[in-house]
């Protein structure tokens, strides 16, 4: 998929509406064969995968990808709580129950790369396999994270600004085109002092596709996804009964040499957590958007990967 404009070809796909875990999440059901599971981060959408469901179908996998709790056509609870990396796993247990898939291989992109390593910790036999992107796993945190992060990095960090509700809630939506053009954002000072409000769609995008994300956070707005980072301390005791746990699926890691996100998350720890780490490829010169911005790469070697498994 080489085009940078499929937005019409992904809108006829259609979705269907799956109810699971008490909430309802707007899945694109594409393709036959094994189940590969497609989980976006932030602030992105089910879309955010369109290179990799038109390929992965095209290769013989059926490919089913939500708008992640929070997000798009997908619901929206209002509770913080209601977003915690339990929750998050149980919908997408919850997508396969009511698709009649037994297990999937799932592969997730910053938040949604978090959500599916865990999800291999909580229900092993519901997953084949795991891809994560950007975002690597790494071994319990010695203390809740929130205190690391801003020991470490201080409160104008991007997650330590995004804590208090309402704050980067509103800045977010005050300009949705900016904020979905920013780029290396890591402070708050980034997110307040970037005007970007002319800037042209990147290169791998067109305008038309950056249109859709800007209609669809106009209208949805940014809390649902920022509530992930507001049970980071959440989650880290929820999980404090799995310290120690192994991933044994196979896996695979694919990130960018100049994504931020790997300038403050170790990768050098990620076998201490999988036993079966099958590769870890960091594409020379791609930042964080990789699936969009390396979409040929990215589809390749998802494709190896899920392929090697048979």
């Amino acid at each position: 998929m080489e085009t940078r404009n499929l937005l019409d070809r992904w809108l006829r796909l259609g979705s269907r509406q799956v109810a699971t875990n008490g909430i309802e999440l707007r899945v694109v059901d594409h393709g036959e064969g094994p189940a590969v599971v497609f989980c976006h981060g932030f602030p992105e959408l089910g879309f955010s995968w369109r290179h990799q469901v038109f390929a992965l179908a095209e290769a013989g996998f059926r490919t089913l990808t939500p708008d992640m709790r929070g997000y798009g056509g997908s619901s929206r609870p209002d509770r913080i709580e209601d977003y915690d990396t339990t929750t998050l796993c149980a919908d997408l247990v919850g997508v396969l129950d009511e698709s009649g898939i037994d297990d999937a291989i799932f592969v997730g992109h910053d938040w949604g790369a978090s959500v599916v390593w865990q999800l291999a910790i909580q229900h092993p036999s519901r997953v084949r396999a795991v891809a994560g992107l950007s975002v690597p796993v790494t071994p319990r945190a010695s203390a809740p994270p929130m205190s690391i992060l801003r020991s470490r990095l201080g409160d104008d960090f991007y997650m330590c600004w995004f804590q208090e509700p309402g704050v980067a809630d509103a800045t977010l939506a005050s300009n949705v085109r900016r904020t979905l053009l920013l780029d290396d954002v890591i402070s708050a000072r980034d997110w307040l002092d970037s005007d970007g409000s002319e800037q042209a769609a990147p290169a791998w995008s067109s305008e038309a596709e950056l249109g859709y994300y800007v209609d669809t956070f106009t209208a949805t707005g940014f809390t649902g996804g920022l509530n992930y980072y507001r049970n980071l301390d959440r989650n880290w005791e929820l999980t404090a009964h799995s310290a120690g746990a192994k991933i044994d699926q196979p896996a695979l890691f694919i990130a960018g040499s100049e994504d931020p996100v790997i300038r403050f998350t170790p990768t050098t720890k990620m076998t201490a957590v999988l036993s079966d780490l099958r590769g870890s490829l960091v594409l020379d010169g791609a930042g964080h958007w990789i699936q969009q911005e390396r979409a040929a790469e990215v589809n390749a070697a998802l494709i190896d990967f899920a392929r090697g498994l048979n």
